[in-house]
């Protein structure tokens, strides 16, 4: 009985970090994104514990629990998912890594890429902000390059079109 072994690759293949950081600027924006839920969540305890004195034993260990939370978060998350986020954009491929407690890195052959989409919300307008959505031929979504900067993405979504366009595949 003969054994077949795979040949080696031509060239080695290994997963590196992508590159690219996204913006600093995206820290202040999470930060006011999760700023305005919090101030939602906690102006609804106020008026809650102010009108409905029945429920005020109960409304108000509520109502530090969530401010204290609040707090805690904007003090860690928008900088631990500024530490976590990277991009890049190859010839090849799109790499994503994002993940707070379990990283994701997804990457996404150019043949496979179907359509590129730039979203500036009206609090990303303020702070300069974009985000790129590669969809590709894949079951497991669109891939989101956060918190660029509104000039790299318009970039980005330029060279990615070109090059999809001059890439042979069926983006199925």
């Amino acid at each position: 009985m003969t054994t077949q072994t795979l040949d080696p690759p031509a060239e080695p293949l290994w997963l590196q970090p992508p590159r690219h950081r996204i913006e600093r600027r995206a820290i202040g924006w999470w930060a006011l994104r999760a700023l305005i839920a919090i101030a939602v969540l906690v102006g609804g305890l106020t008026t809650g514990y102010v009108l409905a004195e029945p429920a005020r034993p109960w409304i108000l260990p509520i109502l530090i629990a969530v401010a204290g939370v609040g707090v805690a978060y904007l003090a860690i998350v928008p900088f631990w998912r500024y530490a976590v986020h990277r991009w890049e954009a190859t010839e090849e491929a799109v790499y994503v890594r994002t993940g707070w407690f379990v990283r994701e890195w997804r990457v996404a052959p150019i043949s496979r890429v179907q359509t590129v989409d730039t979203v500036r919300g009206p609090l990303q307008q303020a702070f300069g902000l974009a985000t790129v959505t590669v969809t590709t031929a894949s079951a497991h979504g669109a891939m989101y390059l956060v918190g660029l900067d509104h000039r790299v993405a318009a970039d980005l979504a330029k060279d990615l079109t070109r090059i999809t366009q001059a890439t042979p595949g069926d983006a199925t």
